[in-house]
């Protein structure tokens, strides 16, 4: 049951983020191109320069929790139902959208991301992985 749900809202689910991604949150397109390249430096920077924990929640938590759906990507493509072959697409996929927010300008190319969603999609694999295994009556 779940997987059928799952099928059909993937796609909207994608459509949505990307949306979010270059259109979405108060995005405006940026004078200059901008890349950021410290891995952790900079979130952990972006954090001591939050006033509102709120702020923290929404970039750095959503960047994680916001792709735990794609960990399910499984259930869509079966080759991409074990963990290394999910990943290698998935970061593959990521890098593609961040370099498309870099050259339009609607967004920052940031490693930080590409690390905080490719760790929300292992999350997700990990909870699919025990879904399939604890509820297998739901998941068919």
């Amino acid at each position: 049951m779940l997987k059928k749900i799952y099928k059909i809202l993937i796609v909207p689910y994608t459509l949505f983020l990307l949306y979010l991604m270059f259109l979405g949150m108060g995005r405006f397109q940026y004078e200059d191109n901008l890349i950021t390249v410290e891995p952790i430096l900079s979130t952990i920077k972006y954090i001591q320069g939050v006033r509102y924990w709120r702020e923290t929640v929404t970039v750095v938590l959503g960047n994680v929790v916001m792709f735990i759906p794609f960990g399910f990507l499984g259930w869509v493509f079966p080759k991409l139902r074990d963990l290394k072959p999910l990943l290698i697409n998935f970061i593959a996929a990521i890098i593609i959208v961040e370099a498309l927010q870099y050259f339009t300008r609607l967004g920052i190319f940031e490693v930080d991301d590409i690390i905080l969603n490719t760790f929300g999609v292992y999350l997700g694999w990990l909870l699919c992985r025990f879904m399939e295994k604890n509820f297998s009556y739901l998941v068919l």
